[in-house]
């Protein structure tokens, strides 16, 4: 799989996994009353994050929000707050995201920086999807807690022949959503932190060679200074700066120990 598409998929699952998390903290239906042993009743009544509702066989439903917050139970409101840091994290790497897509340039942006940015996304979708499955399995955990709780005070009185009326509550359909929108983004999280290996750029080594420039014949004499450059093939046309009327063969008729070639 390419870079490019690896980073579009788990773009768009990360995409479909956080509007699924806003989905699911916004439904009713995160517990919902528990029929077994009653199938056929007038009210059904189910309960959310927000508010718990009732619905008659008569097809009206009545909702009522949880005025309060302190009396509310501290998983609750523990659930609420993971899926409230989820939904944050995952709206702030999907922005993240947008701008480290390979197929959008923006100015002069190097590949290096949209990197560095899809590696921050999808660290983000990651944290977002693990909140999200944290908050269902805590009010998952939760319910099954209450519920087996409610079922062995139904029976008391005469060994356990008299059945006392109490409502139970088992999953309800938010927390399935939750679970598969939690799972989705982790997964989105995972490709753009594969896809961010090759959008690295490779360091490429030069072999490094020096170049020499060819230099003039310089030659030092005691009385002045002697330069060739060695294009013209009678030495003859040689001049000799000296500040002296001394010719050439007077010159080299007669070396001195300070001559240097």
């Amino acid at each position: 799989m390419s870079t490019t598409t690896c980073q579009v998929v788990g773009f768009l699952l990360s995409l479909l996994g956080l509007a699924g998390c806003i989905a699911a903290t916004g439904m009713d239906m995160w517990s919902t009353q528990d029929l077994y042993d009653n199938p056929v009743t007038s009210v059904f009544q189910y309960e959310g994050l927000w508010r718990s509702c009732v619905r008659q066989s008569s097809g009206f439903t009545e909702c009522r929000p949880y005025f309060t917050i302190l009396g509310l139970p501290a998983m609750l409101q523990a659930v609420r707050a993971l899926m409230i840091v989820g939904i944050v994290l995952g709206a702030i790497g999907l922005l993240v995201s947008i701008f480290a897509l390979k197929c959008i340039r923006i100015g002069n942006m190097e590949d290096s920086a949209k990197a560095n940015m899809t590696l921050t996304s999808g660290i983000m979708f990651i944290i977002s999807g693990l909140c999200a499955i944290a908050g269902v399995s805590v009010f998952a955990n939760m319910l099954v807690t209450n519920f087996w709780m409610s079922t062995a005070n139904m029976y008391t009185g005469m060994g356990g022949m008299v059945q006392t009326v109490q409502t139970r509550y088992t999953f309800g359909s938010a927390l399935f959503v939750g679970w598969v929108a939690g799972g989705l983004t982790l997964i989105g999280g995972v490709m753009m932190c594969i896809a961010c290996r090759g959008l690295v750029p490779e360091e490429t080594t030069y072999k490094a060679v020096s170049y020499h420039a060819s230099g003039h014949n310089v030659g030092y004499k005691p009385g002045g200074f002697k330069a060739s450059t060695g294009f013209g093939p009678n030495s003859k046309n040689k001049k000799i700066y000296d500040g002296g009327a001394r010719t050439e063969d007077e010159v080299q008729s007669h070396p001195s120990k300070y001559d240097y070639v």
